[in-house]
């Protein structure tokens, strides 16, 4: 990851033009990885708008550093990710772990 991006940790989703900021692409390039990469799937808010979480800006950092800085073509980028998070394991939720999170927290409170 690009050690001069930051996340912004105070916020937990980014419509696409805040991703697209941040990542350092135009959006029309986050919807483009979206249909090449099966790891990136941005949940819709009530607007039908892209919000992305910050498991899916470090992903989509993570590819255009593939893309840009190694040079590899959209195929070698998707292979590498197949290799590194096999799709066969279960697959993550971030809201599902988020709540989880929270939820422990309460019970600690509440312990």
């Amino acid at each position: 990851m690009d050690s001069m991006v930051r996340i912004p940790e105070n916020r937990k989703y980014f419509r696409i033009g805040e991703a697209s900021r941040i990542v350092g692409v135009e959006p029309y390039v986050l919807r483009y990885w979206e249909s090449e990469f099966s790891q990136i799937r941005p949940q819709r808010a009530d607007s039908n708008q892209r919000t992305y979480q910050k498991q899916d800006l470090e992903t989509l950092l993570e590819i255009k550093r593939l893309l840009y800085e190694e040079k590899m073509t959209i195929e070698g980028a998707r292979l590498r990710f197949k290799v590194e998070k096999p799709e066969n394991t279960a697959p993550s939720y971030p809201i599902i772990e988020e709540a989880k999170k929270e939820l422990r927290q309460i019970l600690k409170i509440l312990g």
